[in-house]
């Protein structure tokens, strides 16, 4: 390489030299950084969703390839966010492809010190046992003569990873259920 050629490779060259003065365009690019293609080159579609971990509700393209999510980035058209995520937001391509996910039921026995992998119907149906039990033994019809018809057997702590139509679902439950403490903490 000659000596010409080495100091024409040199961004802050490239940027005294041509029309992108500022250095973010065409003069920041390095030969290395010419030959990559971006994630979202090749998504067959990109879905507009919400991100899943608070109340903002901030918007989200999540791009697909072959039905598999390959990147989630800020929307732009988003009124609410104008294309930014915070941490969170930003690594929840996590939530769908992360190797920490787990994809099977974990059961923990009462005063157990191992986990043991369970199918998810013996995990239901122990699911369903417990609040029908829970339900027996902590039911109050009334409460100092005051018809109260609920228990407090059972409470529902919702997570920030749930959007309002599940958390509305999940509210409609156990309030049916006959529980009165039903909290989510994506409003903190």
């Amino acid at each position: 390489m000659s000596v010409r050629t080495w100091i024409e490779s040199w961004p802050a060259y490239r940027q005294l030299t041509t029309a992108d003065r500022t250095g973010r365009g065409p003069a920041a690019k390095s030969a290395a950084t010419a030959r990559l293609t971006p994630r979202i080159a090749t998504a067959d579609q990109v879905v507009k969703s919400v991100c899943p971990y608070c109340a903002v509700g901030c918007g989200q393209n999540v791009y697909v390839s072959n039905d598999r999510v390959t990147q989630i980035e800020g929307d732009p058209d988003s009124p609410v966010s104008r294309g930014r995520l915070c941490p969170k937001g930003s690594a929840s391509l996590q939530l769908t492809t992360g190797d920490a996910r787990l994809h099977r039921v974990l059961y923990r026995s009462p005063g157990g010190t191992r986990w043991e992998s369970l199918d998810l119907e013996t995990a239901m149906d122990m699911i369903a046992d417990r609040v029908i039990e829970a339900r027996r033994q902590g039911w109050q019809w009334d409460v100092d003569g005051v018809r109260t018809r609920r228990t407090l057997g059972f409470a529902s702590l919702g997570g920030a990873t749930l959007d309002n139509e599940e958390n509305y679902l999940i509210k409609k439950l156990f309030t049916a259920l006959g529980a009165i403490q039903v909290e989510n903490q994506a409003r903190i």
